[in-house]
């Protein structure tokens, strides 16, 4: 595809009110983006679901504002592909309300590997924590981890695949240039050095509420399978797995204990039918790539010891190291690190921005 149409292609869809369908109808109608800016209001408001403000917007459109956006995306480091292109990802052509453009920051050619979505609770429970991170890490190992970007089991899973060598695809509900939540400004960086990111917002565009459903359907749109690890039964991690079943993908669901609010959706779905994982050869055997992952024992039940990132400081790595048995208070961190109390919480909220350490009530910090 041209440059010339694919800036035509950005100009329209910055058009306010043009969604992905609308875009879709409009390029489909007039045989391209190029010719559709150069259309008439009359012959734009033969369309469905054009009327008079929508067809003066887009005649008021100009290739100029679709290279703007392409020199913000140069700047970045950033690209952009659009529907028709052939490095576009065909699988989300075939969702229902595909995006016709799809903003990318970091390593494109992971669009094309076998991917699995990892979505479950902002609110999780350290068993989901813990889930989230052994399955992420062993699935990495043969397939591209899929999440949300989200605090959370988002955020732990794409930290999980990362620090085990694997590679993740961010899904973000907001345009490049903009960190939501700001917590997971780290993160962020990661992703674009050793994994990607991806969006239908233009560069700048802030996330609004209806931006998070919608990206949804990305996310499971560039899988194989949808897993949730934990969520309760008004999640949105549920409206992923929907999503996923409407696109013909195959849900996963972690089992949790019948006493736990953010296990509730989980049971619920296994009970309706959702394959339970409770391994990393459960999800990878609907990818046809579990060949000998039985044998490697990584069963929740034998969970693979705790490895530390790489990039820690020095105290970094006291303090993680003394978490990995169990939380403890601040003043035991302080007293066993043999430092100020002031370089031991510095590093603590470094860990705890990175997504490695919670704080729990009373000053009691732990491993995610």
């Amino acid at each position: 595809m041209e440059d010339r149409e694919v800036v035509a292609t950005l100009a329209l869809s910055l058009v306010p009110g043009i969604g992905p369908q609308r875009l879709r109808l409009i390029v489909a109608t007039f045989g391209s983006a190029q010719a559709a800016l150069e259309a008439s209001q009359a012959k734009l408001r033969t369309l469905d679901g054009i009327g008079r403000a929508a067809a003066t917007a887009i005649t008021e459109a100009r290739p100029e504002d679709g290279a703007r956006v392409l020199t913000q995306l140069a700047a970045l480091g950033a690209t952009v592909l659009v529907s028709g292109q052939p490095e576009f990802p065909a699988q989300l052509d075939e969702i229902p309300d595909p995006p016709p453009v799809l903003y990318c920051w970091g390593d494109t050619a992971l669009l094309a590997e076998p991917a699995v979505a990892f979505v479950g609770s902002r609110d999780h429970t350290a068993y989901g924590a813990e889930a989230a991170r052994i399955l992420a890490t062993a699935v990495a190992a043969r397939a591209v981890v899929v999440s949300g970007m989200a605090r959370g089991i988002d955020a732990i899973a794409h930290t999980a695949a990362l620090d085990g060598g694997g590679r993740s695809i961010g899904v973000l509900g907001n345009g490049f240039g903009v960190i939501y939540p700001a917590a997971n400004r780290a993160l962020y960086d990661r992703m674009v050095q050793c994994g990607l990111l991806v969006t239908e917002h233009p560069p700048g565009e802030r996330p609004h509420a209806g931006s998070f459903p919608r990206r949804n359907r990305l996310i499971s749109g560039l899988s194989r399978a949808v897993v949730v690890v934990e969520a309760d039964v008004k999640s949105g991690a549920l409206v992923t797995a929907n999503e996923g079943l409407d696109q013909g993908r195959p849900v996963l669901a972690v089992p949790g204990p019948i006493t736990s609010r953010t296990s509730a959706g989980c049971n619920k779905l296994i009970q309706q039918g959702a394959k339970p994982a409770l391994c990393a050869a459960d999800i990878l055997e609907e990818l046809g790539l579990a060949t000998g992952m039985r044998e490697l024992g990584l069963a929740l039940s034998t969970p693979a010891p705790r490895v530390p990132p790489i990039d820690l400081t020095g105290l970094q790595l006291t303090l993680w190291s003394r978490l990995t048995t169990e939380p403890q208070h601040v003043d035991a961190l302080v007293a066993s690190a043999h430092t100020k109390p002031a370089d031991v919480l510095g590093a603590l909220t470094e860990l705890e921005l990175r997504g490695l350490v919670r704080q729990g009530p009373g000053m009691v910090f732990g491993l995610t």
